[in-house]
């Protein structure tokens, strides 16, 4: 069995009367992990105890088997990078990457190229000898990434990276990422923008006023609660020919059409995607767009913060 990154046992953090997080046992073995939920929610609290930058009220943190708090070793395979920037506008992004890279234990003689390595994977070398008080906000977030890798930790820690980027950015920053983690680094990355998740990692963990709800495969969660309605949206060539088809069978308990659109509501979603399979192969059906708004990270999270269904998902496949 691997041995878990990140261990977390029976966890609570107060801030005074403010509860942070509440009882929280979670692990963590390795990938890509989604930190999800909205803002208060307590995901920065359960970072920075897994980074080490603050101590638990109750329970354990372990990180590599040892509580990052207390052990330097610990902290030296953590890369963090925080929600809310910090860095000196009177530096030159190689610089500032450099100083954090030595801070983190990197040689000063190897300093230097660790920051041009980590800059260049963050897509920063262009501008890297340029003062960071003229960086655009995306290549702020990149030089901040560049810093948490310049150390080359095997633990990320990513505090909302994509906050307040354009979309351009965005998707250059989310790749980046992918790439990083193809290494074979742990990630984790937070956010509470679901399509920013949804696009880094279908394994997730929800936190809820400092609770965790479901922690898992996003569509093993789905398929957790497909109790529930599940609703597939098709244009095609033929709708009268596909709701018939969708009208027939038991599992399909809805079938509306307007115009070319089909709106159905199915409590076997396989089996409904099956069937307009079928469509489309033994009657020619042309099927243009297949969407389902139940189908994604939107939905699970509505389903398990809305009040009178809030419970724990717990998925171990």
């Amino acid at each position: 069995m691997t041995a878990p990154i990140v261990r977390v046992t029976r966890c609570s953090k107060w801030y005074g009367p403010v509860l942070g997080i509440s009882d929280i046992s979670w692990t963590l073995t390795g990938g890509v992990i989604g930190l999800l939920g909205p803002n208060g929610a307590g995901k920065s609290t359960l970072m920075k105890l897994a980074a080490g930058l603050i101590r638990p009220s109750r329970g354990t943190v372990e990180v590599f088997g040892q509580a990052p708090a207390d052990s330097p070793e610990a902290r030296r395979r953590i890369g963090y990078s925080p929600e809310h920037e910090s860095s000196y506008d009177d530096l030159t992004g190689r610089e500032f990457v450099r100083f954090l890279a030595h801070l983190a234990g990197v040689p000063k003689q190897d300093a230097d190229g660790a920051a041009v390595t980590a800059l260049d994977a963050m897509g920063m070398r262009g501008a890297m000898d340029r003062k960071i008080g003229g960086y655009s906000k995306g290549m702020r977030q990149r030089t901040k990434l560049a810093a948490t890798i310049a150390h080359d930790p095997d633990l990320l820690i990513l505090d909302e990276p994509l906050t307040g980027v354009d979309p351009i950015a965005r998707a250059e920053i989310i790749d980046r990422i992918r790439k990083i983690a193809a290494t074979g680094k742990c990630v984790i990355v937070s956010s509470h923008v679901l399509y920013e998740i949804e696009a880094l990692t279908q394994t997730i963990l929800v936190i809820y006023r400092g609770q965790v709800l479901a922690d898992g495969d996003l569509f093993a969660i789905r398929r957790l609660i497909d109790h529930r309605p599940h609703r597939i949206r098709i244009v095609c060539d033929q709708p009268r020919v596909l709701a018939a088809r969708l009208g027939a069978a038991a599992h399909v308990t809805k079938v509306e059409v307007e115009g070319t659109t089909i709106a159905a509501e199915t409590n076997n979603p396989d089996a409904c995607y099956d069937v307009i399979g079928e469509a489309v192969t033994d009657a020619g059906v042309k099927v243009e767009e297949l969407t389902s708004p139940d189908n994604n990270l939107g939905a699970v999270f509505e389903y398990l913060t809305s009040d009178g269904n809030r419970h724990r998902a717990r998925i171990t496949e």
